[in-house]
């Protein structure tokens, strides 16, 4: 497997003159010191454990997997010591609560790290992706109690969370979940039911794992109004805070997968385990979901980063591998054959590539600020705004990111033709680690339905508002060079306006059917104008500061691939979401 590289350049332009992240922190009372240096300091600094440390380690990791007896299950060779360093040096607590040990830093940074950790080594970069979940919303709806029992060793990684949600029975539908949780006179409860795909349910990284789990009360009303959330930990905690005899959790077997091989992914058993509330009787689903909405920005990132490890093999091998001959003006007489970048479709892919992952990164910075401004702002209406933008742009971040995710593993695979589904180069392997981010944390089908249903025709396409606010903002200030991007921009923002009001039309006229019919097209669509958004917005930075940081002329000619061959998938996807549902429902359910 080619080394990994830290693209810093790429983040620094993107936090400081794309996004300028230093302008919202300085108005942040919580992040008012924190300023661009300290930002780099930190992108630094993680790049080196994700460079060093953890992406050499991914490919014997992956061949080695994860191994279970006895209800135990060990992890690869290495990964102990990859996890200890990562929590000494803080890294597991990035964005976490300072007064219990976090690093208290805003997610625009965090999604730079992310993205370095998941293209080091995806499997690896789950132990504490799980984990940063589970303190948020400990953090943000368990009693004080809970929190300074958890909340330091959460965020010291000297123990590590999970989150389970799925049954046997009930994957995407949580208003059927069977396990059950019955009050004890000590105000714990007891809870009993089994939960499957368990990222990091067991393993032997940590002395004691924290269980964050959906279950029903006694009383709980049908569906989803009757869940509610406890933390169940392996070990009980004794009141010094050591560690005291086995909860009623364990192993059941551990799942045998396409990818991910170092990731453990458990099936759970809860056998009358010792359990507490997190939050109010009945309201676990919400405060699930301030975990799971993290979540999904972090398995878009998961896709991104996939993409960007597969995009770096992609183009070292394409410059060093010679075959064939390109047109006349690229031959080199003095070498047998040109290298394979010369070749026009070799171009196509890798452009194609960097286009998804460089515009994949920028859209993850601009989720990742609102995300900020949501959290730290003041002003109501700024946080408001932003708390709007986050809700649109969540089912996108995980669905559009992971698809083109895939796609651009793909595409790196084939550059590399045989030796790319050989084991040497890593390109299968992220094909395979990158395919399971468009199944959990929701499928990509169930987030274009939240995207278009609950979202856009939920709120008769007002929710969509702020983002094309943000676009139209960008497309009034003065165009120069890039003004046929600007057109072609206009041109994508007022067709996405008609595609939707003709699904609310659709919609409006009973066509019940319409919304689950051309969802994914739809997310899809939003998806290609907002990359197009981030693309004009760092060609028009990287314009004026060519003189002085030659590099990002690339920025600008990937800008112009983008509008020329990849944001023109639009005029394809409106006409199948104009289509609505009855090239669908043709059939009968028996004539298929």
């Amino acid at each position: 497997m080619a080394d990994y590289r830290v693209p810093r350049d790429d983040m620094q332009f993107l936090l400081q003159d794309v996004f300028q992240v230093h302008q919202d922190w300085s108005t942040f009372a919580a992040l008012a010191e924190l300023d661009i240096d300290t930002a780099q300091a930190v992108i630094d600094e993680a790049g080196k454990l994700a460079e060093t440390l953890i992406a050499p380690n991914c490919r014997a990791a992956d061949e080695e997997g994860v191994s279970f007896q006895d209800g135990r299950v060990t992890t690869p060779k290495g990964y102990r010591e990859q996890f200890k360093q990562l929590a000494e040096g803080g890294w597991v607590g990035v964005t976490a609560n300072p007064e219990y040990g976090g690093m208290g830093l805003p997610k625009s940074i965090s999604a730079q790290y992310e993205e370095m950790l998941c293209a080091a080594d995806i499997s690896f970069s789950l132990y504490p992706g799980l984990t940063a979940g589970a303190i948020m919303t400990l953090d943000l709806h368990g009693s004080d109690e809970l929190k300074s029992t958890y909340l330091p060793k959460l965020i010291a990684g000297e123990w590590t969370g999970t989150m389970c949600l799925t049954e046997p029975h009930a994957g995407t539908d949580l208003g059927i979940i069977r396990s059950k949780a019955n009050p004890l006179d000590d105000g714990s409860y007891e809870l009993s039911g089994t939960k499957i795909f368990i990222t990091g349910g067991e393993h032997d990284l940590v002395d004691n794992i924290v269980h964050l789990v959906l279950a029903k009360l006694p009383d709980a009303p049908p569906g989803t109004k009757g869940i509610s959330l406890f933390v169940v930990p392996k070990f009980l905690v004794n009141a010094d805070g050591s560690l005291g005899e086995r909860n009623g959790v364990h192993c059941g077997s551990i799942e045998h997968k396409m990818g991910i091989h170092a990731s453990a992914t458990c099936v759970m058993n809860f056998d009358g385990a010792k359990a507490w509330l997190v939050g109010e009787p009945h309201k676990g689903l919400p405060a699930m979901f301030t975990m799971m909405n993290y979540e999904r920005l972090g398995v878009g990132i998961q896709g991104l980063g996939a993409a960007a490890r597969s995009y770096q093999t992609a183009l070292e091998y394409a410059q060093e591998r010679l075959q064939g001959r390109g047109a006349k003006a690229t031959q080199d007489k003095a070498k047998e054959a040109d290298p394979l970048l010369v070749h026009g479709d070799i171009r196509r892919m890798l452009l194609t590539m960097k286009a998804f992952v460089e515009g994949g990164r920028a859209f993850s910075t601009y989720v990742g600020q609102q995300l900020d401004r949501a959290k730290y702002s003041t002003d109501d209406s700024e946080r408001e705004r932003a708390d709007a933008l986050v809700a649109l742009l969540t089912p996108i971040a995980k669905a559009f990111l992971t698809d083109t995710g895939l796609e651009s593993t793909i595409i790196g695979q084939q550059v590399l033709g045989g030796h790319g589904y050989v084991r040497e180069w890593g390109q299968e392997q992220l094909v395979r680690d990158c395919r399971i981010a468009q199944i959990y944390e929701g499928t990509n089908g169930i987030q274009a339905l939240d995207l278009l249903g609950r979202k856009v025709v939920g709120s008769r396409g007002q929710l969509l508002q702020p983002l094309i606010a943000d676009i139209e903002e960008l497309l009034a200030e003065p165009q120069q060079e890039l003004s046929r991007e600007y057109e072609q921009l206009a041109a994508a923002v007022d067709l996405m306006k008609a595609t939707t009001s003709h699904v609310l039309e659709q919609v409006a006229n009973g066509d019940e059917n319409v919304i689950n019919s051309v969802a994914v097209e739809y997310l899809h669509l939003v998806g290609y104008v907002s990359f197009g958004y981030m693309w004009l917005r760092m060609a028009k930075v990287a314009e004026p500061l060519l003189t002085e940081r030659a590099y990002l002329g690339s920025k600008v000619k990937t800008a112009k691939f983008y509008f020329a061959r990849l944001l023109p998938r639009i005029e394809s996807l409106a006409v199948a979401i104009r289509d609505g549902s009855e090239s669908l429902y043709l059939h009968e359910n028996g004539e298929f």
